[in-house]
């Protein structure tokens, strides 16, 4: 008997040890790859690795990037039709990796969000997407493919526009300037939107997107190291009890704790109450989780679910200044 109980214990120690080091395997961050910058005549790719869209949505994506003087490969299965989902698994996945190994396209844009790129991330090729950098430019739910390829290949990538969002000046110069020019921008946001949670400056590379698909992507292999980062985060119609748990859910995990910085841009159409029903305001939550972690941290920027959108690189050092609301790229996005 005291054999086998030794026994079990070492087996049990040898398990521990396979997590941690799968844990630690899992945690230790890729040096950062920047991909090419975009010029004008390129080929941009167009995906679809979320939820399905129509063909006069294509054809509004194939005019908006038509304006922007790029070439336009459409996915092969960019308009395919699965339920509520722009096509199987594989398939999306495959228009990803394709675009990816496909020496004439310079970027990716994604069409939409909505639901099903978390589904893809075991079946896109990393090492492939490793040695072939390129842009790739989305937000919603498209921050699962963000936030995976740059934790699983390095590559930095850019929360911003899809195909369908709207390309006004405001949009298009942001991302004209980072993508195109290289500049290492001053995202400064509109006057008066700006609500500071902790004052303060801090540094750290800079990694998030919406809220709702970030917290579902916890417990999976799929996220970055989070030690030392600023983290961003956005949502839509979430009522703030909901917003109250994600964030709760984020503190329970570590992640918060970790950080050096936090920014949550704009929770757009997200309600404070509903038919009279006792509630906390969203600014009290903020102040409940956010502020006890006495980082630098505000509320509200040009990020989101909003028209006027900054194009945000993940993955590259950053500074912000939770008084002014900035946040001040230290390096270019693009070689």
């Amino acid at each position: 008997m005291s054999d086998r109980r030794h026994f079990l214990k070492l087996l049990g120690l040898s398990l521990l040890a396979t997590q941690l080091t799968a844990a630690n395997k899992r945690l230790s961050p890729l040096p950062i790859l920047k991909p090419p910058r975009l010029k004008v005549g390129d080929t941009v790719a167009v995906v679809s690795p979320a939820s399905m869209i129509f063909k006069h949505e294509l054809k509004y994506v194939n005019l908006v990037l038509g304006q922007q003087k790029f070439k336009v490969k459409v996915g092969t299965h960019a308009l395919d039709r699965y339920g509520y989902l722009a096509g199987k698994d594989r398939d999306r996945a495959a228009d990803i990796n394709a675009m990816f190994a496909d020496d004439e396209v310079k970027a990716l844009v994604a069409t939409t969000g909505g639901w099903g790129s978390s589904r893809i991330l075991p079946l896109l090729d990393y090492d492939l997407i490793r040695k072939n950098p390129k842009i790739i430019i989305g937000y919603s739910d498209i921050t699962a493919l963000l936030l995976a390829i740059y934790a699983r290949s390095g590559l930095v990538t850019f929360h911003g526009p899809f195909g369908t969002s709207t390309w006004n000046k405001f949009s298009v110069g942001y991302l004209k300037s980072i993508l195109f020019e290289g500049k290492a921008m001053t995202l400064q946001p509109p006057p008066n939107i700006v609500e500071t949670i902790t004052s303060g400056k801090a540094r750290g590379r800079l990694v998030g997107g919406n809220l709702s698909v970030l917290t579902a992507m916890v417990g999976s292999n799929f996220l970055p190291d989070w030690r030392g980062k600023i983290l961003f985060v956005e949502d839509i119609r979430e009522d703030v009890y909901r917003v109250d748990r994600m964030l709760t859910h984020l503190s329970l995990a570590g992640i918060l704790q970790q950080l050096n910085g936090f920014v949550f841009a704009r929770c757009t159409r997200c309600l404070d109450e509903e038919d009279n029903f006792p509630t906390l305001t969203l600014w009290q939550v903020l102040l409940d989780i956010i502020r006890p972690l006495g980082i630098p941290a505000w509320y509200g920027t040009a990020i989101g679910h909003i028209r006027d959108k900054f194009t945000v690189p993940l993955g590259v050092e950053v500074e912000i200044d939770a008084s002014r609301g900035t946040i001040k790229m230290l390096e270019s996005a693009v070689f």
